[in-house]
């Protein structure tokens, strides 16, 4: 089992104390997959958060529509990393694809058991959901950066 000081040492559980982390633990469900194995498909329905405790990950995007097998890599996750954070909130299909890199095990979070967290403890509730802002906050951040590098290089 996952323990408290691991998940207490990243992003998505900070601010939570130990009995808050240890009241949520159940609802987070273990799942493990082999390299090359695909976690999440571009298109598909999420709701669920995916948050890597060994392993790695990458993610890919299609470029080009009319070529399907056409992938860009866009990141690589490893320990602590989450993904699906958009999802899960908003409820919407996989804006791209996540496949693991090596033998790779994640505990995961699906919108159905956020919802009963906020039903048994609404200040857990929304210290994760405020977790799950800022990073979702620092991704666009980074997008903004690489966006406008990409739009305006420096022609020093």
């Amino acid at each position: 089992m996952i323990g408290y000081k691991f998940l207490k040492s990243h992003a998505l559980f900070g601010g939570l104390t130990e009995e808050e982390i240890k009241m949520i633990r159940p609802f987070l469900k273990t799942e493990h997959y082999k390299k090359g194995e695909t976690i999440v498909a571009e298109g598909s329905r999420g709701a669920k958060l995916y948050f890597i405790y060994s392993g790695s990950v990458e993610i890919v995007k299609k470029v080009n529509t009319s070529d399907p097998t056409r992938l860009r890599q866009i990141a690589t996750l490893g320990i602590g990393n989450t993904f699906g954070e958009m999802e899960l909130i908003d409820v919407q299909p996989c804006i791209a694809t996540v496949r693991a890199l090596e033998d790779t095990s994640v505990l995961t979070l699906n919108n159905l058991d956020l919802y009963k967290i906020s039903k048994k403890n609404l200040k857990t509730y929304t210290i994760i959901l405020l977790n799950l802002a800022r990073e979702i906050s620092r991704r666009l951040r980074r997008m903004d950066c690489l966006m406008s590098s990409s739009l305006f290089p420096d022609h020093e």
